[in-house]
C-alpha cells in the first residue's frame, strides 16, 4: 500500500525522532550523574587555585619549586640607624651599573652598608680598616671579568672560612657557569631576577650588626 501523502514512508513528519538523542534523564540528575564518577566529583577543575598558592610563594622570603612567584615579596623593615662609621658587613664585586644602582638604593632604604669592590685588594684593605672583621655577605655578580670570580671565590672561601656566605648571580640560561660557581666555592648562585627579588631580605640579614644579625 502507497504512504499518502501526509504520511511518508520511513515514519517522518513531527513524530520522526531524531538520530542521537539522548535518552530521559532519571530521577533529575542531569549532568550531575556524569560528574560523580564511582562517589568522586570530576568536574574540570577550576584553576584559580593557582593564583592562591603562587601568592603563598613569598612567605619568609622563599619560592616554592613548581610555582610562579606572581606576587612580590615584600620588603623587610629598615634597620635601626647605625653609627656613620659603622663598619660595612657587605662586600660586592659588581661592575653592573644597573646592578650597582639597584643595590645601592636598596641599601639605602634599609639602612644598610655596602662596600664594593674591584679586586681582591680592595675587599683586604676594607677588612684592615674594620679590624679584620670578617664580612657577613661577599656577592658577585659572576659576570664581571674584572673581579676574576671563579678564581677569586675559592681564594676567599679559603681564607674567610665559613663565617662568610658568599652569593653570586649570573643569567638564567648560564648553567655551565651557575655549576662552577658552585663547585668553587658559592653558597648561593641566582639568575638575576631572584637575586634582585631576594636583595632587600639578603642585605638585611647579612647587614645587621653581627650581634643583632638575624640566624
Amino acid at each position: 500500500m502507497n504512504a499518502g501523502p501526509r504520511h511518508p514512508s520511513g515514519g517522518g513528519g513531527k513524530n520522526r525522532r531524531r538520530r542521537g538523542r539522548r535518552p530521559p534523564h532519571h530521577g533529575g540528575q542531569g549532568g550531575r550523574d556524569r560528574q560523580l564518577q564511582g562517589g568522586v566529583y570530576s568536574a574540570p577543575m577550576d584553576h584559580s587555585y593557582r593564583a592562591a598558592l603562587a601568592g603563598n610563594n613569598g612567605r619568609n622570603g622563599r619560592v616554592r619549586p613548581g610555582f610562579a612567584a606572581n606576587y612580590p615579596i615584600a620588603d623587610p623593615d629598615p634597620l635601626p640607624d647605625q653609627p656613620m662609621d659603622a663598619a660595612s658587613r657587605i662586600f660586592a664585586f659588581v661592575d653592573d651599573l644597573f646592578f650597582q644602582a639597584k643595590i645601592q638604593e636598596t641599601a639605602r632604604k634599609l639602612n644598610v652598608k655596602v662596600e664594593f669592590c674591584k679586586a681582591e685588594k680592595d675587599l683586604l684593605e676594607h677588612m684592615k680598616e674594620n679590624g679584620e672583621e670578617k664580612p657577613s655577605l661577599i656577592i658577585f655578580d659572576m659576570n664581571n671579568a674584572n673581579a676574576k670570580p671563579l678564581t677569586l671565590i675559592p681564594k676567599l672561601k679559603n681564607k674567610l672560612k665559613k663565617g662568610t656566605s658568599i652569593i653570586g648571580f649570573l643569567s638564567h640560561v648560564q648553567g655551565d657557569l651557575k655549576q662552577k660557581a658552585h663547585e668553587v666555592g658559592c653558597d648561593m648562585v641566582l639568575p638575576r631576577s631572584a637575586f634582585s627579588q631576594n636583595l632587600p631580605q639578603l642585605l638585611r640579614r647579612h647587614g645587621a650588626p653581627e650581634e643583632d644579625a638575624i640566624s
